[in-house]
């Protein structure tokens, strides 16, 4: 049972989103549930990073930041397209 409510028709974007088992869950909590599921999101994903840093060291801080370069892009010409 689930404590949000999606809407009858969903964009083919959360339909492939929704179907990865567990960032689709995530996505999910984040979009059709409550408010403080964001913060939650948040803090499971620098635990994430925190645990790689832990486990591979150097790499484990350094591969998620450079893996995230081509994000970053995307938002800067987002935002400066308006």
């Amino acid at each position: 049972m689930t404590a949000y409510t999606l809407p009858p028709k969903l964009t083919t974007f959360e339909r492939i989103i929704f179907r990865v088992p567990v960032l689709g869950r995530i996505w999910k909590e984040v979009s059709y549930g409550d408010e403080g599921n964001v913060y939650y999101a948040i803090a499971t994903f620098i635990s994430l990073w925190g645990i790689s840093i832990m486990l591979f060291g150097l790499p484990g801080l350094y591969l998620p930041a450079l893996a995230l370069v081509p994000v970053m892009w995307i938002i800067l010409i987002l935002i400066s397209r308006g």
